[in-house]
């Protein structure tokens, strides 16, 4: 696993399950709600201010996300990405990366085609067990509940550049 975690440029992420809990809440007005943690955003800044590339690839539009996203500075955003695979080739061409430079965290069977091409597949502890079967790693922690915190430390670590980012906050 250490062998494909050193070769991670690229973090590309879904988003109900995994940058949330799943749960998708409409007021009474249509307008949609999610719920994002806190820890995964800072990890995510955490990973971009590390010198790696970021993006969501999810298979709904969402204006929540769009903002998130921007709050996040996530590099590229792709919206309404069904099948994923397509949205993820225009990724992989934007950042000049190969398969193995990317890690994708998923939580459910739209993610498996990706999931099953990148280096470093990752399933959140929540995913089906189709995609914990696929991946290469399956997160302790829950979607929307640091799950990608995990991650994203996970490889900041790996690569040796977590002291780095410790160094910045002491």
């Amino acid at each position: 696993m250490k062998d494909r975690i050193k070769k991670i440029k690229v973090l590309a992420l879904d988003v109900d399950g995994v940058l949330t809990d799943g749960k998708i809440v409409f007021d009474s007005n249509g307008a949609e709600t999610k719920f994002f943690d806190v820890q995964d955003g800072f990890g995510i800044v955490f990973f971009r201010k590390a010198g790696f590339k970021t993006a969501i690839v999810t298979a709904r539009a969402s204006k929540v996300v769009t903002l998130r996203a921007a709050d996040l500075e996530i590099d590229k955003v792709y919206l309404d990405a069904f099948p994923k695979t397509h949205a993820y080739e225009k990724m992989l061409r934007g950042f000049k990366v190969k398969d193995n430079e990317v890690c994708f965290v998923g939580d459910d069977l739209p993610d498996l085609p990706v999931l099953k091409r990148v280096g470093f597949a990752v399933a959140v502890a929540n995913a089906v067990p189709e995609v914990k079967k696929a991946a290469h790693y399956v997160t302790k922690k829950k979607g929307g509940n640091g799950a990608v915190r995990e991650v994203v430390e996970l490889i900041l670590k790996t690569q040796g550049k977590w002291q780095g980012t410790l160094a910045r906050y002491a």
